[in-house]
């Protein structure tokens, strides 16, 4: 009996399915759900810091005043504490920086006073330049979001909270009775004396202002705003609003942004300074309609009366290969590259196309030499589509707009709008969701309202793919939530595994027309090959094949999905709404993927020796032994700075007017005395050559 026992177990056995392994962890939150502040990270780690995230040195300083204010270029270090994708995105903070304002950021160097940014417990900066050496700012662990660096590097610059200003209480009312017990001095307001608005108004959508939850010991608000309508925009951790760069520009007195370069909406009758281009046969038309399309511009989308206009090439006349260019006007650029981004919409045919060019200006060419950048060419569609084209120009030049008529019939052509020029990378590829409206109205809550993006490709090669939740999980719906999925591709055979070291970041644009008034939301992952999965000993960016599960595009190809990394928690319904992320009914997400991997290793390999006692350098030069000699460092203002092997000689803005003042009075002093002088020879030469001839007369 136990033999046939035996014998049927082995039988059965060998008909059922061997035994699965534990399903894989589909996806990673970050978040872990929870859409949690500054105040609420630090909260958690137990940090009293005053008002949440700053560290007092002594008494409060004020931002009043240039000794708190930092050099418009200021010397930083990464500490290798850091988290990788912390450190990725801190340099994304910086370019958000140079892009909307004139504040730029430089590896130190051995500069008295720099910036320290290091792993610490929590997010947490001083107020200013504290003039201490090596000023440290925490970017800990849940810090790693662009606008957290920002807010902290906004202290750092010399700015506190916004609902600390002296009239505030004109525009929030703050309930005492709602705050954790001990926590009430986060609330103080101060006088002129310690903050100054700038004459910039109060702002509700400030990425300084504290969210209505903040510090609270219940479930109600401990902040109400008196316009109702901003309960839910107060404590935004986007980006920079509108009123923070101006705060920040007046603070440091910026007339223009490092590496923006231009923007043009149209809607102004000089169109930005473009010009009609000469050898061409067409022009391009500013126009507020077209019968075929577009029937508005992309800017208002025809919300506004009397405004509202784009520049139209007609296609349905002329001939096959006529051209019309549209040029901007000269552009200089400072970094050797650069991203184009507008609007086109094709109501013409298949075979019209708009070439993209650069004129560019050297001695050698003053007239400019035209050079091809890229053709875009597609089906005639009812909608505007985004583009990107990446420049590499060097020398001075103009962006030529070259429509090209195709050989089909054609009842429209083509028109563009809201173009903007930077000198920043493009993203490498852009998701377009259309009829947005749609998925919020009718998608569910949870996987079963999960939309995915199509492949894309890093430029290692490295296959991925997006996934949005349009309506939430089901533990926190009325929420975008977004994750990121490496996903098996035609490289894999070739790539390292687990991958390493990519950051991939996904951003929903905000379709601002102006690229520095954008207040756009992104989140980072990086791809740490040690990472290993919560529910199995898997590495979380293995191969997908080895840690993913089966999926099928939809043409029903099937391919491996790895685990998804990203937030259930990226953007409220409720923020979505209060900006331009939905336009035309459609929102656009913009993906790289790139390689961070020489950022392992960012402290100073070989630190300047600073030298702090016999210092050479005069005038508070700081001295450092840079290849085993000595070099001043020397220190320099908004106005003046000092130069020389010592830093002995002072220079300034006023000094360098008075010295080419003097030196054109001087000039033309010697000037005037030249010309007298030679108007007091010819004189002499003339009345003497006129008595020679005189003399000669009267001897004849």
């Amino acid at each position: 009996a136990s033999c046939i026992s035996l014998c049927a177990f082995l039988i059965i056995s060998f008909l059922l399915p061997p035994p699965q392994p534990a399903p894989e962890t589909t996806e990673i939150d970050i978040d872990g759900g929870i859409d949690q502040d500054i105040f609420d990270i630090n909260e958690a780690l137990g940090l009293d810091l005053y008002e949440g995230d700053i560290r007092l040195h002594g008494e409060r300083n004020a931002i009043i005043g240039d000794e708190n204010r930092w050099p418009h270029v200021i010397p930083y270090v990464l500490e290798d504490s850091l988290d990788m994708n912390a450190k990725g995105l801190i340099l994304k903070a910086f370019e958000q920086y140079r892009l909307k304002t004139c504040i730029d950021f430089k590896p130190w160097e051995g500069e008295k006073n720099y910036i320290s940014v290091f792993k610490g417990t929590g997010c947490w900066s001083s107020v200013g330049n504290m003039q201490m050496g090596m000023q440290p700012l925490s970017i800990g662990a849940n810090c790693d979001r662009i606008a957290t660096i920002e807010h902290e590097f906004l202290h750092a610059l010399g700015f506190w909270h916004e609902q600390s200003r002296s009239d505030r209480d004109d525009y929030v009312t703050i309930v005492w009775d709602r705050i954790q017990s001990g926590k009430e001095h986060n609330f103080n307001k101060y006088d002129d004396r310690v903050t100054d608005s700038l004459n910039v108004p109060y702002d509700y959508t400030s990425v300084m202002h504290y969210s209505k939850t903040a510090f609270r010991n219940g479930t109600e608000p401990t902040i109400l705003t008196n316009i109702p309508d901003f309960m839910d925009v107060i404590g935004q951790r986007m980006d920079f609003s509108d009123y923070d760069l101006q705060k920040l520009n007046r603070l440091y007195n910026c007339t223009s942004s490092l590496s923006f370069m231009d923007t043009c909406s149209f809607e102004l009758e000089n169109i930005c300074g473009m010009i009609q281009s000469s050898d061409d046969n067409s022009d391009w038309q500013r126009l507020s309609q077209v019968p075929a399309g577009p029937s508005t511009d992309h800017t208002n989308m025809g919300e506004c009366k009397d405004s509202g206009y784009f520049m139209h090439f007609n296609t349905s006349a002329g001939r096959e290969g006529s051209t019309a260019g549209l040029e901007s006007r000269i552009l200089y650029p400072k970094r050797g590259f650069q991203c184009l981004q507008f609007y086109l919409y094709n109501s013409g045919n298949e075979g019209d196309r708009l070439n993209v060019w650069v004129r560019e200006y050297t001695s050698a060419n003053p007239n400019g030499t035209l050079r091809f950048i890229e053709e875009i060419k597609g089906s005639p569609e009812t909608y505007w589509q985004l583009h990107h084209v990446s420049l590499n120009v060097t020398n001075k030049f103009r962006v030529v707009f070259q429509g090209v008529r195709g050989s089909d019939l054609s009842n429209g052509g083509l028109s563009i709008d809201d173009i903007n020029l930077s000198e920043t990378q493009c993203p490498h590829h852009v998701w377009h969701i259309r009829n947005f409206t749609h998925l919020l109205n009718t998608s569910p809550a949870g996987r079963d309202g999960r939309i995915y993006s199509p492949p894309f490709y890093s430029s290692k090669g490295y296959a991925f793919q997006v996934s949005l939740y349009v309506n939430g999980t089901t533990d926190n719906p009325f929420n975008l939530g977004i994750y990121l999925s490496l996903i098996s591709g035609a490289n894999d055979d070739h790539l390292q595994w687990p991958c390493p070291w990519q950051q991939g970041t996904m951003i929903l644009l905000d379709q601002h027309p102006d690229i520095r008034q954008r207040m756009s939301n992104q989140r980072s992952v990086t791809t740490d090959p040690l990472q290993l999965s919560e529910s199995s000993s898997n590495y979380t960016w293995d191969r997908p094949d080895k840690v993913g599960s089966e999926a099928n595009f939809p043409n029903g190809t099937k391919y491996m999905r790895g685990p998804g990394v990203g937030t259930s928690a990226f953007l409220t319904h409720d923020r979505l709404r209060s900006r331009n992320f939905i336009k035309e009914d459609s929102v656009y997400i913009l993906l790289t993927m790139e390689d961070i991997s020489h950022l392992l290793s960012t402290e100073p390999s070989v630190s300047p020796t600073v030298v702090t006692t016999n210092n050479p350098c005069e005038n508070d030069g700081v001295c450092v032994v840079v290849n085993r000699a000595p070099v001043c460092r020397c220190p320099a203002g908004d106005n003046w700075w000092y130069t020389g092997e010592r830093c002995e000689r002072k220079g300034s803005t006023r000094e360098n007017t008075v010295i080419a003042v003097s030196s054109t009075v001087t000039v033309f002093v010697v000037m005037l005395i030249v010309t007298i002088t030679t108007a007091v020879c010819l004189k002499k030469k003339y009345k003497k050559g006129r008595e020679n001839k005189d003399s000669v007369t009267l001897e004849e």
